[in-house]
């Protein structure tokens, strides 16, 4: 055999090595066969109406890496007070298969978002909690959170309803939502376990963010200084606050990190009473113990404030 004829064949077989190299192997397994994730084997994404929505979606998804957790609104939005979503707001729901809310009309803007995505999973987190009535025509008070029996209550709604909606995930939703109500409980019972012997449970608050609150702790709301967060109270009503103040000896008024606390001074000026800051848990750091936190500095502020 000549040296040209051998370079040919040599040639020959080196491509057919090759082109064997690149054929698809028959024992590979085929996509999303093997290890599942989400439904239906996809991704999913759960969206949150606010900030206490969002504390709660986290730690009901923690360490779950198939599911995505976001936060529809701005975290430094606060309560949702006639709140109007925006087109960053819908954007932002673009691609979600569950959207958790508070419900008990916290989130006014629910047709919108129901008419633009009717596929999304709307999770209510107020099933079976027994809400307040607000001020004459305010409809029903929605600042549930803010107990923290009502939390574990909605957190439990949560991790069930995504249990049942996302079933090859039920097992993780479940054990995770055990966990956190357990460290909410032990946080509430240190909060009653300070809180259930004080005698002094008269108390002004900003605005009506702590109705479920002061049921949870047994502590009277004598007055209101702001109904509406941002609308200054009127000279009548700054009136009214200072004398229920100086009737029944309250010593403290109760202010929020969120809002300018104007009002507070000037009544405390008149007063004598000294302003505290009470967190509604409706903004913060976005990490899963944030609300247990600002619970905790909560019961701090009012040892203190109550003494």
């Amino acid at each position: 055999m000549n040296s040209k004829l051998l370079k040919l064949l040599s040639a020959a077989l080196l491509c057919v090595v090759l082109l064997a190299g690149c054929a698809p192997k028959n024992d590979a397994a085929p996509t999303g066969s093997q290890n599942n994730t989400g439904i239906n084997g996809k991704a999913v994404t759960i969206a949150a109406s606010f900030y206490p929505m969002y504390i709660m979606a986290i730690n009901v998804a923690k360490d779950m890496p198939n599911v995505k957790v976001i936060d529809m609104t701005k975290p430094t939005t606060g309560c949702l007070h006639d709140y109007t979503v925006t087109p960053d707001d819908m954007k932002n729901l673009e691609g979600a298969q569950f959207f958790i809310i508070n419900g008990a009309g916290m989130e006014s803007f629910m047709d919108k978002v129901i008419s633009q995505f009717p596929a999304l999973k709307i999770i209510d987190s107020s099933t079976g909690i027994e809400l307040i009535k607000g001020e004459g025509d305010e409809g029903d008070n929605p600042h549930l959170w803010v107990s923290i029996s009502n939390a574990i209550q909605q957190v439990k709604n949560i991790g069930s309803t995504l249990a049942s909606l996302d079933p090859d995930n039920a097992s993780k939703y479940n054990a995770n939502t055990d966990a956190y109500v357990k460290k909410l409980e032990v946080e509430r019972d240190k909060m009653h376990k300070a809180l259930d012997s004080v005698k002094n449970r008269d108390i002004i608050t900003f605005h009506e963010a702590f109705p479920y609150f002061a049921k949870e702790f047994n502590l009277n709301i004598a007055g209101v200084i702001e109904r509406e967060p941002g609308s200054q109270p009127s000279a009548k009503e700054l009136a009214d606050t200072i004398a229920t103040i100086n009737s029944l000896g309250v010593k403290a008024l109760f202010a929020e990190p969120q809002y300018p606390a104007t009002a507070a001074e000037t009544i405390a000026e008149e007063t004598g009473a000294k302003v505290y800051t009470l967190d509604p848990a409706v903004t913060g750091p976005m990490d899963a113990d944030a609300y247990i936190t600002i619970m905790d500095n909560n019961l701090k502020v009012l040892q203190q404030a109550l003494s």
